[in-house]
């Protein structure tokens, strides 16, 4: 039987939304190992005049605790 982590993160990046996550995600793993799953929790972005600047991600991370 695995135990399973769950840990919430807050992500950002000026390219997508989807890269905010993959910078999440790759933040996590510089100290957490055995990551199995990533879910959106929340998108908002930061609007400069006309122009999305900033995407933003709310994020929970799961990892098998060994």
């Amino acid at each position: 039987m695995a135990i399973l982590k769950v840990i919430e993160l807050l992500a950002s990046s000026n390219k997508s939304w989807e890269q905010a996550t993959a910078n999440a995600v790759k933040e996590a793993s510089k100290t957490i190992k055995n990551i199995r799953s990533v879910y959106v929790n929340e998108q908002s972005a930061v609007v400069t005049g006309d122009t999305v600047s900033e995407f933003r991600v709310n994020v929970k991370i799961t990892f098998e605790v060994k």
